[in-house]
């Protein structure tokens, strides 16, 4: 019941702060409510009992993601002047609810295993001996992903210092 209210309360300021990133014309309040939407996506995950999903939620999307963003609009010029007014609001409507349209679709038309089938499919362990396993042969493609993500660090400051 807790966990049950929990998630429901995270849901809504999830959407409440992904709402606010669309809506504020600030980009670092929105950048700011970007972490916020990040926390509660993690928060969520930890309510579902995928510990592994909010850890790296919490490492990737708001440790390296998240902060590079908000760095970038520090270093950016004119970040008063906020969003300029798009030209493309209807098409984006348009493509935002036909995709609206699918995913409900998609929720309602998928059969979903119960809460009990999902905690006995996948742990944090069985993730991590798939991973580090000598059978598994994941090992390589999570250091590829790992060398990706620094040189898209490196990439990032490459662009942003002053020349």
């Amino acid at each position: 019941m807790t966990l049950d209210i929990a998630f429901w309360i995270l849901a809504l300021v999830c959407v409440g702060s992904a709402l606010a990133v669309i809506l504020i014309r600030d980009l670092f309040r929105a950048a700011l409510f970007l972490v916020v939407c990040f926390f509660t996506v993690a928060g969520i995950y930890v309510t579902l009992n995928a510990s592994f999903l909010a850890a790296v939620q919490v490492l990737i999307y708001i440790g390296a993601v998240a902060m590079l963003l908000v760095f970038a609009i520090m270093l950016t010029r004119d970040t008063r002047r906020g969003n300029p007014t798009g030209k493309l609001k209807i098409p984006a409507l348009v493509v935002a609810l036909a995709l609206l349209g699918v995913m409900i679709w998609s929720v309602v038309s998928f059969n979903w295993p119960s809460a009990t089938e999902m905690s006995q499919m996948v742990s944090t362990q069985d993730i991590a001996g798939l991973l580090f396993s000598s059978e598994g042969g994941y090992v390589l493609t999570f250091e590829i992903a790992g060398l990706m993500l620094l040189a898209a660090i490196v990439g990032a400051l490459v662009l942003l210092r002053d020349k």
